[in-house]
């Protein structure tokens, strides 16, 4: 049986009893990272339980296993190490530094070094967990705001999640500059001066961005869905962040406008029109004769406005002496807003314009050329050609 001598026996500048403290932590702490992080993330999730139903459990854990079994990897880790003193003991440098009125060289050794290395990394864990949490609630809020009508509020949880991570950020950024580098983050702050100045002008555009996020939010010209053309861009408004908006084009690629720019300039929100405009000119053949340019309009007109798609403001009218035909200008608002079944009632409509056309004995007109020539009358004295154009 092995005795107490043993294990106080010096190998290497350290104990037996030291190696055997390093190892079983080490061993534990490895072999059961995994089965502890299960468990510390379903007793976090307990703090959650009336804040969203046993079905969003797993996904809670699921986000925090990563993190706590590297917050127990590093910890397990740093204790470990820390059960051995060599070479942790040896120096690495010496700075000065003034205690009362004099000044003493302090050294710094490995194990001085490797606290530091340790600490960062652990506080980062932390906030690594924290942001977690975060991305959690703003899970299951979003899954709430999916169950109600208002779309205000499922372009609401994104922002805040975004804002907050932002804010915890920079909260862990000043700890790890106070507790790891041990920098008086106070004395930071106020004394930036000109520094600061210069990081604000820096930061303009970022903040005109943030103050355009919450005017959206506020004034709330559109929320998350609505179909808005802004700058030239038109597509569904899939995101509105921190600092921009993200719409999805009708091309389906994703356009990133800056939230100054979609309160600065001129926005339409296409899904607030009660409407579709129609609009556009056919041109019949110079023989359609007046009659039955006048029975082709009314026709027109008529069809329209009894179709129950559309609104009863529609109308056609005799615009112009066009070079190949009599122009025909046709207007008409399709009130059912649904795209695929807009196409569809505008495709009714074109389909009986050309029945009316040829009902009344006329005809489309095309691109045509008429050549005179001075040759005899026996010979061929005039010819036309036609050029059927598409498009």
């Amino acid at each position: 049986m092995l005795d107490s001598s043993f294990f106080n026996q010096v190998f290497w500048g350290n104990t037996v009893k030291a190696y055997f403290l390093f190892g079983g932590i080490l061993f534990l702490g490895l072999v059961f990272k995994n089965i502890v992080s299960k468990l510390l993330s379903r007793l976090l999730f307990k703090l959650f339980r009336n804040f969203s139903n046993q079905s969003h459990n797993d996904a809670f854990v699921a986000l925090l296993v990563k993190p706590i079994e590297v917050f127990i990897l590093l910890t397990t880790l740093y204790l470990s190490i820390n059960q051995l003193k060599h070479p942790l003991e040896v120096p690495v440098f010496h700075y000065s530094k003034l205690i009362g009125k004099v000044k003493e060289m302090i050294p710094v050794t490995i194990g001085d070094c490797i606290d530091r290395i340790f600490l960062f990394g652990i506080i980062l864990s932390i906030f690594w967990i924290i942001l977690r949490i975060i991305d959690f609630i703003s899970h299951v809020l979003l899954y709430k705001a999916s169950l109600t009508d208002n779309k205000a509020d499922d372009q609401l949880v994104p922002f805040l999640k975004e804002l907050f991570k932002t804010i915890v950020i920079f909260i862990g950024f000043f700890t790890l500059l106070g507790f790891v580098f041990e920098v008086n983050v106070l004395t930071l702050i106020t004394g930036l001066g000109i520094g600061g100045i210069a990081i604000a002008l820096a930061a303009k555009e970022s903040l005109e961005n943030l103050i355009g996020s919450f005017t959206i939010f506020l004034d709330k010209p559109f929320t998350v869905g609505d179909l808005v053309k802004v700058d030239g861009v038109e597509g569904t408004v899939e995101k509105v962040g921190f600092r921009s908006t993200r719409i999805r084009t009708s091309e389906k690629t994703m356009a990133t406008l800056p939230n100054r720019g979609m309160i600065d300039g001129v926005l339409e929100n296409l899904s607030l029109r009660n409407s579709r405009k129609v609009s556009f000119v056919i041109g019949l053949t110079y023989e359609t004769s007046s009659d039955s340019l006048r029975k082709i309009i009314t026709e027109i007109e008529s069809y329209i406005n009894n179709h129950e798609g559309t609104s009863n403001d529609g109308n056609a009218s005799f615009k112009s002496f066009g070079d190949s035909g009599l122009n025909v200008e046709i207007n008409y608002f399709v009130t059912i807003l649904n795209y695929t079944d807009f196409l569809k009632i505008r495709q009714e409509i074109n389909l009986e314009i050309m029945d009316i056309v040829i009902r009344n004995k006329s005809d489309f007109a095309y691109p045509t050329q008429r050549l005179i020539s001075d040759r005899p009358a026996s010979n061929t004295s005039e010819k036309e050609v036609g050029n059927d154009t598409t498009d």
